[in-house]
């Protein structure tokens, strides 16, 4: 799997972003021609090598006739939808705005949907984010990851005045990332464009380990003395087995899989335990709710979903609509799976479905599914330890486990 780590040790911009990305081999031709992808006629593109600290990076600007600087959010998203975009940068394009316009209008105090941004809504800011998110899916990434983000220092000037540096969006849309403010005197590094970057597409932290292929470079816009102002991004492969893991006999299988985690300490049992069969029921391979104690010592509720790597963002975008968490964590991880299959006993005119699995040493054990076995008892009045002991003697009276053994319970 490809796999991206950005490294914001200078903060992170959405020019930033695509210069690295060409850095690491985005088509610049593909990258000029955007402008009048998107149908925003008149605006260029320059794409130039420049120096920052002693090493070489990319500079990209869009050259941008004069236009309102006030966009309405849902002027973005018509924009957004009618051009020909695929589906996955779309989705992520209104992801991004629609958080910005979520966090911006709580600061000022009106309704998203009344919201006109500035900054972030000019056409740059468009042109940063769909080129951005679109340039990752060029380059075939998969998964991204960051390190800490500086923030900068001072303050910046913007449409509502001087504001202190991190600016009030680019702060909330950082919660619960890993961040640093300063060094003294370098401005404002990362903008609330970045950070909504860094919101929908980073998992985290990067892996302890992966292959890495290429680096490249994105320049800010200011050459800083004695600081490295840009962003680097790191393009590699993820490490699916690692060497030291132990050896697999026969029948067993490595799965790359993934965890999400979230904390909750403001949902009810009853909604805990609802909003969890809702992702089991969207595809989630097992779905499992900790107690763990939260801060202040406040009692609270760990959700830990494992899904597939084709599950992932939808299944992190159904933990976000059904439970009360903020923040989604992501890890990667590998599950040692048996080899299973399904059949269908049938009793007394009822089908019963029955889980085989088998051993590493070619023995097989079956497990009837509890639902069935409780519907049938419902049906016929007969205990479920009964029904089971059934099952099991027909399963193995037609089918001995491939070790000459009956197959286990």
């Amino acid at each position: 799997m490809k796999i991206a780590v950005l490294d914001p040790a200078s903060g992170i911009a959405g020019d930033m972003f695509i210069g690295a990305l060409v850095d690491n081999g985005l088509d610049r031709l593909w990258l000029s021609r955007l402008p009048a992808t998107l149908g925003l006629d008149g605006v260029t593109v320059r794409i130039a090598e420049v120096q920052r600290s002693a090493v070489k990076c990319v500079k990209v600007d869009f050259d941008i006739p004069p236009q309102p600087h006030r966009r309405a959010v849902s002027e973005i998203h018509r924009l957004v939808d009618v051009v020909s975009i695929p589906d996955k940068v779309r989705e992520r394009a209104h992801a991004a705005f629609d958080a910005i316009a979520t966090i911006e209008a709580a600061i000022h105090g009106v309704a998203p949907d009344d919201l006109h941004l500035h900054e972030v809504g000019a056409v740059d800011a468009i042109l940063d984010v769909v080129g951005s998110l679109w340039g990752i899916e060029l380059l075939g990434i998969e998964r991204v990851y960051n390190t800490r983000v500086a923030l900068g220092d001072g303050t910046v000037k913007t449409a509502h005045g001087l504001l202190p540096v991190p600016a009030p969006a680019t702060i909330r849309l950082l919660e619960g990332f890993n961040v640093s403010h300063g060094p003294a005197g370098s401005g404002e590094l990362t903008t609330p464009t970045g950070a909504a970057l860094l919101r929908v597409l980073s998992k985290g932290a990067p892996p302890r380990e992966y292959t890495a292929r290429s680096s490249g470079y994105g320049a800010g816009t200011r050459d800083i003395p004695h600081q490295l102002n840009a962003l680097r991004i790191i393009v590699g492969d993820a490490v699916l087995e690692h060497e030291h893991h132990h050896h697999h006999h026969d029948h067993v299988h490595t799965e790359h899989l993934h965890l999400l985690s979230a904390d909750i300490d403001d949902m009810s049992p009853e909604e805990l335990a609802g909003a969890a069969d809702v992702l089991r029921a969207k595809g989630a391979l097992d779905v499992v709710l900790l107690n763990t104690t939260m801060k202040k010592g406040r009692p609270g509720t760990r959700v830990e979903a494992l899904v597939q790597a084709d599950d992932l963002t939808r299944l992190e975008q159904t933990m976000f609509t059904h439970f009360t968490t903020i923040g989604v964590k992501t890890f990667d991880v590998l599950r040692s799976a048996l080899d299973r299959e399904s059949k269908v006993v049938r009793l007394n005119g009822h089908d019963i479905r029955v889980k085989i699995s088998t051993l590493p040493d070619g023995s097989r054990r079956a497990k009837p599914e509890f639902d069935d076995l409780r519907r049938v008892a419902e049906e016929t009045a007969r205990p479920i330890s009964e029904l089971r002991e059934e099952v099991m003697n027909s399963l193995w009276d037609a089918e001995p486990s491939a070790a000459g053994e009956p197959l286990g319970s």
